[in-house]
């Protein structure tokens, strides 16, 4: 293949590839919420009413629990991009309170109970892929119906929340800062006026946060605070630095002094990763430690006749050839090696130089691996008993498989405030101590979702515990021995969502650490499952759940996996799994895999897919056998310790089979003409550094093409979309009025060539003109990244993945026809024929509530002002009339297809052998005929047929 890029032009593109981008200042990111607002207001679409569709039952990461120490069955939920939820019935059931700001993204929540006082630190306290920014601090003083920004509004991410329990006015603030950029907004704040004013009384510099404060019980004047220095970056997290400590003040937040110093014992310079704290009095309190620095060398615990590959790392020539061939099967077998890979033909290769002993280590290294091989100390928990001038580690032994590689996404340690001796450590699995840290058992359990992140422990009631995880809410009365699970709220955090061809179809999904499901299209999310015991979504893969292809001609036959390119070919039919991960050759250097890779089937062969790794790969054979399509189709990649330089988007031109765009990671976009036997580049004018999220060729227009760019890795939250009529050769910007927000998303409507849809980390769009104007999606649906679309064509249901409220979904049928229609004063939409039903206004128990059916009339209006909606017989007999106020754009109607005594009268006038009943709830309904539906805004009458099957 044939990469066409000037050598001269490559080397000048790239060095600018990894310079520091601006990060997006606070001023014009509150400008943007306010026209997002505006925008809202005024869109033709606000009132196309989106259903959120579930699924519930694998729920979302939580960051924090707040409970009321007098009535436990009252807490607070915050989910870490899901909003927050209340409960009142020990969570039975949850309100979401926070959908009316601006943000639902939450690091802290804090609760002053007795006065019904609630905090929101917005932007998420962990820093892992997907922690969406906030927008300062919000408070409310009615229960969470209003909500107002109280500042620190360059914070991104807060971290904790301190409230003086006799003076709720006075409020310490732990703020981390950017996630992926410096800035000077993070420390310790302090307030004393309820949030009017803020003083920032501690500041370390541009890269270390707080990430935790704790107060001692009864003592709001002894505080603690952890400081957290780290630099993330699109290929590389540094989780831990020089600047990490703890902090202690003794004036209530007014001033600080560094307690963790070199002669205090607890560990200190470089190694310093995440800290959480835990005070249980003014002498005694526990902190838990990311130690990221190195182990000391162990014996090797492995038998010594099972080769590992550490032993290729230094292994020479000679020594490889002596090994038995049945051992290097073994170890080839149990890795993963290709077939052709076996003793015989690898020694072959090493003696003829094409491949050396270190290679068989290298093929085994990919992301995961970086991460989960490297030798640090992990978790360790310390403590003080002098009021911090002390720390002595609990533990003699390693804490092992409590963080893995993932310190930093954890950290969270607490102590019951009536003994001092048990602890408890959220991490992978959640541990207990009895005997203050010296050692730990597990208290997860079947029903328990791994990765932890918060625990309350029951003031009154040492048994009682409440904890979230990213798999949602938990509740043990027995100190974990035995969990329920609490997990109404739909809060799921989607990366990618599909659609099959069944008739009804289904919906697919891949999740933030809750693997891939899969649920009916018609699954209703309520809580009858609990007594049939079949929860209408099934989950079908682990891990982080992924992209998923399912082929058109047999949807039994699906494609998807988990992060890091670890894909598999499905057959749901007999049950069969088969791993399709493209390999590398031997010698080579490994495939990148993105966290997220991407996977198409193509549209002219079912059997086809292509694969993004750093090339592009294409299997002829349903994954059985890959070919790479092209070289290195990024910039190259980066040293780091997170897979950079892959491919994150692919498309293939329905129009032509081989037209192929790739986007990358690193901002890269090339297109193929010949199925990869040469490749342009198309970005060279084109925003660099950015994260192609999206590149889509039309299916309408052979040379269109649509990309959407993402800086959410630099703290740049700008809208970058473009659109190409010539095949990526010159691009035009389509973000026009579209607020700013970093855009993961978009697609073309498959019925109408000029409607295009965006899903940005702050809401869904549509335009009707090519992107030359976007119109504002409301009616349902919060301020909730939105990661993903697809449109069924069948049904014309427009499905939004979201990542933190799971699917939503609306019809967007009006949405093809109304970019005609603008001009038209009035005009209301065909309405699909109602099957009519017996039960209608009837209940086989006057215990139950009575069937009622609804219709919904689509009618677009010019200009804002009264409708009056009239229903007629179909030779214009009036049977009911209601008057409504209609919104500029797309109005909802509704109608419950009863009549009232009039309207019976003339029905049975004008049909006198068909006489009407009063149903149980006293009301009649319209039988079984064809009707109209006529629409006056007083100048202008409309009207429409419409039928009762």
């Amino acid at each position: 293949m044939k990469l066409i890029c000037t050598t001269a032009f490559f080397i000048t593109l790239t060095s600018f590839l990894y310079a520091q981008q601006p990060a997006t200042s606070a001023k014009v990111y509150q400008q943007a919420l306010v026209e997002k607002q505006e925008l809202a207001s005024k869109s033709l679409v606000k009132n196309i009413p989106f259903e959120n569709i579930g699924p519930s039952v694998m729920s979302g990461r939580v960051v924090d629990i707040a409970v009321n120490p007098k009535k436990p069955s009252e807490f607070y939920v915050g989910y870490a991009s899901g909003g927050l939820w209340y409960t009142n019935n020990n969570g039975t059931t949850f309100l979401p309170v926070l959908d009316g700001a601006k943000t639902i993204n939450i690091g802290d929540i804090a609760v002053h109970w007795e006065t019904g006082t609630l905090w929101v630190g917005t932007g998420e306290n962990n820093a892992s892929r997907s922690s969406y920014a906030g927008t300062g601090i919000l408070k409310s003083e009615d229960l969470g119906k209003t909500w107002k920004n109280m500042g620190l509004i360059d914070s991104h991410h807060i971290g904790r929340i301190l409230i003086n329990p006799s003076n709720p006015k006075e409020v310490v603030v732990g703020v981390i800062g950017h996630l992926y950029s410096p800035n000077k907004e993070r420390g310790l704040y302090k307030t004393v006026d309820g949030g009017e004013t803020w003083q920032q009384t501690l500041f370390i510099d541009e890269n270390t946060g707080i990430i935790d404060v704790a107060m001692a019980p009864e003592n709001f004047d002894i505080q603690y605070a952890s400081a957290w220095e780290k630099n993330r970056k699109a290929w590389n997290f540094k989780g831990n630095g020089t600047h990490s400590a703890i902090y202690k003040s003794i004036d209530a937040g007014k001033n600080w002094t560094k307690i963790s110093t070199e002669v205090s014992g607890f560990p200190v310079g470089e190694g310093v990763g995440r800290i959480g704290l835990a005070v249980y009095d003014q002498k005694i309190a526990y902190a838990v430690l990311d130690n990221q620095y190195r182990r000391t060398e162990r014996t090797k615990k492995n038998d010594e006749k099972v080769l590992t590959k550490e032993d290729f790392k230094t292994m020479t020539i000679s020594d490889f050839l002596k090994i038995e061939d049945k051992k290097l099967n073994v170890f080839l077998k149990r890795n993963g090696f290709q077939e052709k890979y076996r003793a015989e033909n690898v020694k072959h290769m090493v003696r003829g130089g094409s491949v050396k002993p270190m290679d068989l280590a290298k093929y085994l290294d990919n992301a995961n691996t970086a991460l989960f091989d490297t030798p640090v100390i992990g978790a360790e928990v310390y403590r003080t008993d002098d009021g911090g001038k002390t720390w002595k580690k609990t533990h003699d032994e390693y804490l092992d498989d409590i963080f893995y590689s993932y310190g930093y996404y954890f950290a969270q340690i607490q102590v019951n405030p009536k003994n001092k001796e048990h602890v408890y450590i959220s991490g992978v699995p959640i541990v207990k101590s009895k005997d203050g840290g010296k050692t730990f058992e597990s208290i997860s359990a079947d029903n328990v979702h791994a990765d932890h992140h918060a625990l309350w422990i029951n003031p009154q009631n040492a048994n009682h515990l409440i904890n979230g995880n990213d798999g949602g809410v938990n509740i043990t009365y027995d100190d974990g021995k035995n969990w329920i699970k609490a997990n109404q709220p739909n809060v799921g955090q989607f990366y990618a969502i599909q659609v099959d061809n069944k008739e009804p179809y289904n919906i697919y999904g891949g999740l933030q650490d809750n693997g891939v499901w899969v649920g009916s299209s018609t699954a209703k999310e309520n809580v009858a499952w609990h007594q049939s015991g079949q929860y209408p979504w099934q989950s079908i893969m682990g891990g982080d759940g992924m992209q998923v292809q399912v082929d058109n001609r047999n949807a039994d036959i699906v494609y998807t996996g988990f992060q890091f390119g670890n894909y598999y070919r499905l057959n749901r039919a007999t049950g069969s799994s088969t791993y399709i991960q493209p390999k590398h050759e031997l010698g080579e250097s490994p495939y990148r895999f993105n966290w997220q890779t991407p996977i198409t089937l193509s549209s002219h062969n079912q059997d086809i897919l292509y694969l993004g790794g750093n090339k592009l790969m294409r299997s002829m054979n349903q994954g059985t056998d890959w070919v790479a399509l092209s070289d290195d189709l990024t910039g190259g990649g980066k040293s780091g310790n997170v897979a950079y330089g892959t491919l994150t988007s692919i498309s293939e031109s329905p129009f032509q089979f081989g037209l192929l765009y790739t986007g990358s990671d690193d901002g890269f976009i090339y297109r193929s003409d010949n199925s990869g036997g040469s490749w342009k580049l198309l970005s060279k004018n084109l925003p660099n550094n950015l994260w192609v999220s999206r590149i889509v060729a039309s299916k309408h227009v052979k040379d269109r093409v649509y990309v959407a760019l993402n800086g959410y890795r630099w703290d740049d939250f700008s809208s970058y979309m473009y659109r190409s009529e010539d095949r990526g050769e010159t691009w035009s910007s389509i973000s026009t009025n579209i607020p700013m927000a970093s855009v993961n998303v978009i697609i073309e409507d498959p019925k109408n060539k000029n409607v295009i849809y965006a899903g940005t980390d702050n809401g869904a769009y549509v335009s009707l003109d090519l992107g030359k104007t976007w119109e504002s999606f409301v009616q349902g649906l919060p301020p909730v990244a939105v990661h993903d679309m697809v449109i069924e064509t069948r049904t014309n249901d427009l499905l939004l993945g979201t990542h933190g409220r799971s699917i939503y979904r609306a019809n967007i049928e009006p949405l093809q026809i109304l970019g005609n229609k603008l001009s038209t004063i009035l005009h209301v939409f065909p309405v699909s024929p109602i099957t009519f039903s017996k039960k209608w206004g009837n209940t086989w128990s006057r215990w139950q509530t009575p069937t009622t059916p609804e219709v919904w009339f689509k009618v677009y209006s010019k200009k804002k002002g009264p409708l009056t909606a009239t229903i007629t017989t179909k030779e214009g007999k009036n049977l009911y009339s209601f008057k409504t106020n209609a919104d500029r754009g797309l109005n909802y109607l509704a109608y419950d297809l009863s009549l009232t005594e009039e309207g019976k009268k003339s029905y049975e006038k004008e049909f006198s052998d068909d006489e009407l009943f009063k149903k149980k709830n006293g009301k009649y309904y319209l039988p079984v005929g064809h009707y109209k539906i006529e629409i006056s805004n007083g100048d202008e009458v409309v009207i429409e047929d419409f039928e009762i099957q």
